[in-house]
Protein backbone atom coordinates (compact mmCIF):
# COMPACT_ATOMS: atom_id res chain seq x y z
CA UNK A 1 0.00 0.00 0.00
CA UNK A 2 2.69 2.51 0.83
CA UNK A 3 4.41 1.74 -2.84
CA UNK A 4 1.20 2.70 -4.26
CA UNK A 5 0.33 5.75 -2.45
CA UNK A 6 3.87 6.51 -3.60
CA UNK A 7 3.34 5.75 -7.16
CA UNK A 8 0.20 7.81 -6.53
CA UNK A 9 1.99 10.83 -5.11
CA UNK A 10 4.66 10.44 -7.69
CA UNK A 11 2.22 10.77 -10.73
CA UNK A 12 0.39 13.49 -8.79
CA UNK A 13 3.77 15.75 -8.76
CA UNK A 14 4.32 15.07 -12.63
CA UNK A 15 1.01 16.19 -13.33
CA UNK A 16 1.30 19.34 -11.38
CA UNK A 17 4.24 20.17 -12.95
CA UNK A 18 3.50 19.52 -16.07
CA UNK A 19 0.35 21.49 -15.74
CA UNK A 20 2.86 24.07 -14.51
CA UNK A 21 4.92 23.75 -17.48
CA UNK A 22 1.72 24.50 -19.88
CA UNK A 23 0.73 27.33 -17.53
CA UNK A 24 4.23 29.07 -17.85
CA UNK A 25 4.66 28.20 -21.58
CA UNK A 26 1.34 30.12 -22.00
CA UNK A 27 2.25 32.94 -20.02
CA UNK A 28 5.39 33.61 -21.86
CA UNK A 29 3.84 33.54 -25.25
CA UNK A 30 1.20 36.11 -24.36
CA UNK A 31 4.32 37.82 -22.74
CA UNK A 32 5.42 38.51 -26.44
CA UNK A 33 2.44 39.52 -28.08
CA UNK A 34 2.33 43.07 -29.02
CA UNK A 35 -1.36 44.20 -27.99
CA UNK A 36 -3.37 44.77 -31.57
CA UNK A 37 -4.11 48.14 -30.71
CA UNK A 38 -0.55 49.14 -30.81
CA UNK A 39 0.03 47.16 -34.04
CA UNK A 40 -2.63 49.21 -35.65
CA UNK A 41 -1.16 52.47 -33.92
CA UNK A 42 2.13 51.76 -35.41
CA UNK A 43 0.48 50.98 -39.03
CA UNK A 44 -1.22 53.81 -38.99
CA UNK A 45 2.18 55.89 -37.88
CA UNK A 46 3.73 54.58 -41.23
CA UNK A 47 1.26 55.30 -43.18
CA UNK A 48 0.86 58.83 -42.31
CA UNK A 49 4.57 59.46 -42.22
CA UNK A 50 4.89 57.68 -45.44
CA UNK A 51 2.74 60.35 -47.08
CA UNK A 52 4.48 63.32 -45.27
CA UNK A 53 7.95 61.64 -47.03
CA UNK A 54 6.14 61.63 -50.72
CA UNK A 55 4.66 65.13 -49.81
CA UNK A 56 8.02 66.73 -49.21
CA UNK A 57 9.50 64.91 -52.36
CA UNK A 58 6.46 66.22 -54.33
CA UNK A 59 6.58 69.84 -52.97
CA UNK A 60 11.02 69.74 -53.72
CA UNK A 61 10.37 68.42 -56.85
CA UNK A 62 7.68 71.16 -57.58
CA UNK A 63 10.17 73.84 -56.37
CA UNK A 64 12.81 72.34 -58.58
CA UNK A 65 11.12 71.57 -61.44
CA UNK A 66 9.50 75.09 -61.71
CA UNK A 67 12.59 76.88 -60.95
CA UNK A 68 14.24 75.18 -63.50
CA UNK A 69 12.34 74.74 -65.86
CA UNK A 70 12.31 78.82 -66.22
CA UNK A 71 16.16 78.74 -66.50
CA UNK A 72 16.41 75.81 -68.47
CA UNK A 73 15.42 74.93 -72.55
CA UNK A 74 14.91 71.90 -74.51
CA UNK A 75 15.59 68.53 -73.27
CA UNK A 76 16.54 69.70 -69.78
CA UNK A 77 13.06 72.23 -69.87
CA UNK A 78 10.83 68.89 -70.15
CA UNK A 79 12.57 67.55 -67.71
CA UNK A 80 11.46 70.10 -65.14
CA UNK A 81 8.44 70.52 -66.43
CA UNK A 82 7.52 66.84 -66.36
CA UNK A 83 8.75 66.70 -62.51
CA UNK A 84 6.52 69.62 -61.41
CA UNK A 85 3.34 68.33 -63.34
CA UNK A 86 3.85 64.46 -61.64
CA UNK A 87 4.60 66.15 -58.35
CA UNK A 88 1.40 68.47 -58.35
CA UNK A 89 -0.27 64.95 -58.58
CA UNK A 90 1.78 63.42 -55.97
CA UNK A 91 1.02 65.86 -53.70
CA UNK A 92 -2.70 65.86 -53.72
CA UNK A 93 -2.47 62.05 -53.04
CA UNK A 94 0.31 62.71 -50.05
CA UNK A 95 -2.16 65.33 -48.98
CA UNK A 96 -5.40 62.81 -49.10
CA UNK A 97 -3.45 59.74 -47.84
CA UNK A 98 -2.02 61.43 -44.37
CA UNK A 99 -5.87 62.90 -43.98
CA UNK A 100 -7.01 59.35 -44.28
CA UNK A 101 -4.16 57.57 -42.05
CA UNK A 102 -5.00 60.52 -39.32
CA UNK A 103 -8.82 60.90 -39.47
CA UNK A 104 -9.93 57.33 -40.03
CA UNK A 105 -11.22 54.73 -37.47
CA UNK A 106 -9.08 52.46 -35.40
CA UNK A 107 -9.89 48.79 -35.90
CA UNK A 108 -11.02 47.18 -32.48
CA UNK A 109 -11.18 43.41 -33.43
CA UNK A 110 -8.08 41.04 -34.08
CA UNK A 111 -9.77 39.82 -37.57
CA UNK A 112 -10.51 43.46 -38.94
CA UNK A 113 -6.80 44.88 -37.71
CA UNK A 114 -5.08 42.02 -39.83
CA UNK A 115 -6.94 42.44 -42.72
CA UNK A 116 -6.63 46.14 -42.65
CA UNK A 117 -3.17 45.18 -42.42
CA UNK A 118 -2.33 42.99 -45.06
CA UNK A 119 -4.56 45.80 -47.41
CA UNK A 120 -2.27 48.33 -46.75
CA UNK A 121 0.68 45.35 -47.71
CA UNK A 122 -1.17 44.61 -50.75
CA UNK A 123 -1.43 47.91 -51.81
CA UNK A 124 2.50 49.25 -51.85
CA UNK A 125 3.01 45.71 -53.55
CA UNK A 126 0.36 46.68 -56.35
CA UNK A 127 2.03 50.59 -56.01
CA UNK A 128 5.76 48.86 -56.99
CA UNK A 129 4.32 47.18 -60.00
CA UNK A 130 3.15 50.60 -61.28
CA UNK A 131 6.50 51.87 -60.39
CA UNK A 132 7.96 49.66 -62.64
CA UNK A 133 5.29 50.42 -65.18
CA UNK A 134 6.23 54.39 -65.11
CA UNK A 135 10.04 53.59 -65.30
CA UNK A 136 9.36 51.31 -68.19
CA UNK A 137 7.27 53.86 -70.03
CA UNK A 138 10.48 56.52 -69.36
CA UNK A 139 12.93 54.43 -70.53
CA UNK A 140 10.38 54.36 -74.06
CA UNK A 141 10.32 57.83 -74.59
CA UNK A 142 13.53 57.99 -74.14
CA UNK A 143 14.04 56.25 -76.72
CA UNK A 144 11.40 56.97 -78.93
CA UNK A 145 12.81 60.85 -78.09
CA UNK A 146 16.08 59.58 -79.41
CA UNK A 147 14.97 58.01 -82.91
CA UNK A 148 12.42 61.04 -83.69
CA UNK A 149 14.99 63.16 -82.36
CA UNK A 150 12.58 65.02 -79.95
CA UNK A 151 14.20 66.53 -77.23
CA UNK A 152 10.71 67.14 -75.13
CA UNK A 153 10.10 63.71 -75.01
CA UNK A 154 13.61 62.64 -74.26
CA UNK A 155 13.28 65.21 -70.91
CA UNK A 156 9.54 63.40 -70.47
CA UNK A 157 11.67 60.07 -69.97
CA UNK A 158 13.83 61.42 -68.15
CA UNK A 159 11.39 62.77 -65.79
CA UNK A 160 9.58 59.30 -65.73
CA UNK A 161 12.44 57.23 -64.74
CA UNK A 162 13.52 59.54 -61.95
CA UNK A 163 9.97 59.66 -60.50
CA UNK A 164 9.56 56.13 -60.96
CA UNK A 165 12.61 54.88 -59.46
CA UNK A 166 12.22 57.21 -56.44
CA UNK A 167 8.48 55.69 -55.93
CA UNK A 168 9.94 52.08 -56.32
CA UNK A 169 12.41 52.80 -53.55
CA UNK A 170 9.61 54.15 -51.41
CA UNK A 171 6.88 51.99 -51.57
CA UNK A 172 9.80 49.11 -51.19
CA UNK A 173 10.79 50.44 -47.58
CA UNK A 174 7.14 51.32 -46.26
CA UNK A 175 6.47 47.35 -47.37
CA UNK A 176 9.15 46.20 -45.34
CA UNK A 177 8.13 48.17 -42.61
CA UNK A 178 4.51 47.65 -42.86
CA UNK A 179 5.50 43.83 -43.27
CA UNK A 180 7.57 43.53 -40.16
CA UNK A 181 4.39 45.11 -38.64
CA UNK A 182 2.34 42.78 -39.56
CA UNK A 183 4.59 39.55 -38.61
CA UNK A 184 3.63 41.08 -35.15
CA UNK A 185 0.19 39.60 -35.37
CA UNK A 186 1.51 35.55 -35.56
CA UNK A 187 1.83 35.03 -31.96
CA UNK A 188 -1.80 35.75 -31.93
CA UNK A 189 -3.09 32.95 -34.33
CA UNK A 190 0.07 30.48 -34.08
CA UNK A 191 -2.02 28.02 -31.82
CA UNK A 192 -5.15 29.15 -34.41
CA UNK A 193 -6.32 26.35 -37.05
CA UNK A 194 -9.00 26.59 -39.33
CA UNK A 195 -9.92 23.50 -40.04
CA UNK A 196 -12.92 22.10 -42.08
CA UNK A 197 -14.75 21.81 -39.21
CA UNK A 198 -13.97 25.63 -37.91
CA UNK A 199 -11.38 27.05 -35.45
CA UNK A 200 -10.05 25.50 -33.12
CA UNK A 201 -6.82 26.04 -30.81
CA UNK A 202 -3.67 24.35 -31.02
CA UNK A 203 -1.69 23.77 -27.42
CA UNK A 204 1.56 22.94 -27.69
CA UNK A 205 3.37 20.19 -25.32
Amino acid sequence: MAILTNKLGYIKWKIVLLLGGMVSALVCKGQERVPVNEINENRKKLESRGMLVLGSWAVGNMLWGGIGAARSEGKEKSFHQMNLYWNSVNLAIAGLGYLSATRKRTESGLWQSMRAQQRSEKILLVNAALDLGYMTGGFYLKERGKRLQDPRLSGFGNSLVLQGAFLLVFDGILYTLQNNNGKKFRPWVENIDAGATGLGVRIPF
